[in-house]
């Protein structure tokens, strides 16, 4: 049995964790990602590609939005979001892009940036499969073909994006050709897939937005703090953000993972901002910090 004060001390420990727990990411919006009275808005259109020969027999949504402020005559800078459409969302969401973009490129925080959110591929159903059911019994509704596309190191992505879909934009606008004006984005597996784009083509993308990112052992990404080491650097700017919370699971730790890509690209001599919080496997934390994290990210451009 423990002495009275040992059991004081556990029991103020506990309390001390629930305290901690309830109070754990309860990040909130800044006005930057609210809709702003005088704001230009810039226009968002939807399309569906189902013709990809890179990963075959997959359909998925993308969308552009275009800025206000566009101009033909001048070359636009290019942001890409997997899992786009949580991104391009300008309500319920905890990002908001086309909002922020808005308020941002108003101000001149950032440049004029032709945003493209694109989907991971869905894969047709199996003959009598039933609906596909997580661990806790939920509906598993996210795209079959999402983990191989985002998880899986090599240039496959990036290919899929050079080779298919930005031929299908840049048709119809002035995008920059400069990897400054290129940036790539995304949360969780998304989070790796922009990595490894950036890691495969640094001639195309030199930007990345990582919010809680999937350096795990789900496809191998697990090897990246080790590569980034022991190769020679690249010209990549990264964001990174991840809380204390993430996941803990038989793929890693999310936390541990992030932290070691931020020891290898502080030990490589990288250009990287790693902003770590108490959050979860969520984008309440990410969300919160997406403005400041777009300010940080696109400093010192110039065209």
């Amino acid at each position: 049995m423990p002495s009275p004060a040992i059991r004081r001390f556990i029991s103020a420990f506990l309390l001390a964790l629930a305290t901690a727990a309830e109070g754990a990411d309860d990040y909130e919006l800044t006005p930057d990602s609210l809709p702003q009275s005088g704001v230009p808005q810039g226009v968002v259109t939807k399309f569906t590609w189902a013709e990809s020969r890179i990963f075959t027999n997959t359909t998925r949504s993308w969308w552009t939005y275009v800025p206000a402020q566009y101009n033909p005559a001048q070359p636009a800078c290019l942001m890409v979001f997997q899992d786009g459409g949580g991104y391009v969302k300008t309500t319920n969401s905890s990002y908001r892009v086309p909002v922020v973009f808005d308020n941002l490129i108003h101000k001149k925080e950032m440049p004029v940036t032709i945003g493209l959110f694109i989907d991971p591929g869905d894969l047709p159903a199996k003959p009598g499969e039933g609906p596909r059911l997580r661990p806790d019994g939920t509906t598993n509704t996210s795209p079959r073909n999402r983990s191989f596309e985002y998880d899986s190191l090599g240039d496959a992505y990036s290919r899929f994006l050079l080779e298919e879909i930005l031929p299908q934009i840049e048709s119809k606008y002035n995008i920059t050709k400069d990897p400054e004006g290129r940036a790539i984005c995304g949360a969780s597996s998304g989070a790796i897939c922009a990595w490894t784009v950036a890691w495969e083509r640094p001639d195309q993308f030199r930007r990345v937005l990582s919010a809680i990112g999937s350096f795990t052992n789900i496809k191998g990404g697990h090897v990246y703090p080790s590569l980034i080491r022991k190769t020679e650097r690249k010209p990549i700017r990264i964001f990174l953000q991840d809380g204390s919370n993430d996941l803990d699971n038989q793929f890693g730790n999310w936390p541990l993972a992030n932290q070691q890509m931020a020891a290898a690209l502080k030990f490589s001599g990288y250009d990287y901002k790693f902003v770590f919080g108490d959050g979860a496997h969520t984008g309440k934390h990410g969300g919160a910090i997406f403005p400041d994290a777009l300010r940080w990210l696109w400093r010192d451009y110039q065209k």
